[in-house]
């Protein structure tokens, strides 16, 4: 193997550093870098695995290795502004009471830590997760629940899985969380997509897809979607319920942001069919710790023993420690402050982005108004491309993601960018956008310089 997987090493993270690599893009497969290297499979292997450990890349089992989202040159963090990071803001994490957890759960759990427990999830973990849910206007049993390692297991495994319909295509709303069109794409169910914008979708296109197209679920995300922001109203909810029940489609709602919800009369999809139609998924990582990964998932009771297989084939059960961690901290009540303490930070953040984008941004570009959350989608002028933009911030020690990987193919836009106000300090918000109209209205310039100049030429 010798030092040859140190020049892999080296040779990555030079692309990393110059951008040529992105966050959460999917690395050359072991093959390939193989041949190009002219080495031994074990050698790229080993490469990699040191990739891992130092936390530059991430493995996804029978998909392969993908950039860590958080990705950013250490000489250049500090003082980077970053759009592009959509974990939860650094300095509202509650790491001292949360660590007191995990002693705790040491303690309390440790005869289940060096078993195997539960597949479905610690029971009492399931209990709390059950009253928590009732927050969000969720109301089940835990016999229900499932507890997942992240919401991105549940969503790979619902792919994967028949479901009682015993239909096999699945609609996404266009567009849509990149990591559920990844395992679309690795499972290659016929997936169909639905546009949606600000103003919601065209529910009589809806029904045209749920009639004809032999849909096993609809994916939904019904507040502040990634990327645009958007959320639907009781009323949209309410018919989308109808028209799934109508024609036999199951719903997977994906509701990591509810509680950020300023609206207290805003319901989710789940609560206008609570008996089995709405497949309702509540992740942690954005409102609280990504590491943790945990997740919950109410699944109606014919499709328990068949979840629980798929489960069972990718990790038997989930970690105890997190569990054991997790049921702690909804038990002592902290959760409750923590919540309050986010949902005044988020929302502040929006706010102070949409004031910017709307003083700074050109009038050739427009954005999406989320009134909280972690998202919002810029609308670039024609000609002008999120990629172009992407790698000139990036000069500027500014980091925003190119939506493009979030569409289908068939519906994908270049124009899109997506901003994340989670981890950018505040004070850096305006800067930020100062630097992105600018960046616009230079690539806009240039591209109206060469128009012209080919014109008088031709």
């Amino acid at each position: 193997m010798s030092a040859k997987y140190i020049g892999i090493m080296e040779e990555i993270k030079d692309q990393l550093a110059k951008g040529t690599l992105i966050s959460g893009s999917k690395l050359p497969s072991v093959r390939q870098l193989s041949e190009k290297f002219s080495c031994s499979k074990n050698t790229v292997i080993k490469a990699y695995n040191e990739l891992e450990k130092e936390h530059f890349i991430y493995s996804v089992p029978k998909s392969g290795y993908y950039v860590v989202n958080e990705f950013q040159s250490c000489e250049n963090k500090k003082n980077a502004i970053d759009f592009l990071s959509a974990g939860p803001d650094k300095d509202v994490i509650p790491y001292i009471e949360f660590q007191h957890c995990i002693n705790q759960a040491i303690d309390t759990y440790k005869e289940e830590l060096f078993t195997y427990s539960d597949q479905q999830g610690l029971y009492s973990l399931r209990v709390e997760l059950m009253k928590y849910l009732q927050s969000l206007q969720v109301f089940t049993n835990p016999e229900r629940l499932f507890v997942v390692s992240g919401s991105q297991q549940a969503l790979n495994l619902l792919v994967s899985m028949p479901f009682p319909n015993g239909k096999n295509n699945i609609l996404i709303e266009q567009p849509t969380y990149f990591g559920f069109i990844e395992s679309a794409i690795i499972h290659k169910p016929t997936t169909f997509g639905i546009d949606l914008t600000m103003d919601g979708i065209d529910l009589d296109r809806l029904e045209y897809i749920f009639r004809n197209n032999d849909i096993k679920f609809f994916y939904i995300v019904p507040r502040f979607q990634n990327p645009l922001g958007h959320s639907y109203t009781n009323m949209e909810k309410k018919k989308i319920v109808e028209l799934a029940e109508k024609y036999d489609v199951y719903l997977v709602e994906d509701d990591f942001l509810g509680e950020l919800d300023p609206n207290l009369k805003s319901d989710p999809l789940f609560s206008f069919n609570p008996s089995g139609r709405v497949i309702f998924i509540k992740s942690f990582s954005k409102i609280f710790l990504p590491g943790l990964r945990v997740a919950t998932i109410v699944l109606p009771e014919l499709m328990i023993n068949n979840f629980l297989r798929y489960k069972f084939s990718a990790d038997f059960n989930s970690s105890v420690l997190s569990q054991g961690a997790l049921d702690i901290y909804l038990k002592s009540g902290m959760i409750n402050g923590h919540i309050k303490k986010i949902k005044e930070l988020y929302h502040n953040k929006m706010k102070l982005l949409q004031e910017a984008c709307e003083l700074l941004l050109p009038e050739h570009a427009s954005f999406t108004k989320p009134p909280t959350g972690f998202y919002l989608s810029v609308f670039l002028p024609e000609g002008v491309t999120a990629k172009q933009v992407v790698n000139l911030l990036r000069e500027r020690n500014i980091y925003v993601d190119d939506a493009s990987r979030m569409f289908l193919p068939e519906y994908k836009k270049e124009n899109l960018l997506r901003l994340c106000i989670s981890q950018v300090n505040e004070s850096q918000i305006k800067p930020g956008i100062e630097q992105l109209a600018r960046c616009i209205n230079f690539i806009d310039s240039r591209k109206n310089y060469f128009t012209q100049y080919n014109h008088l030429l031709f």
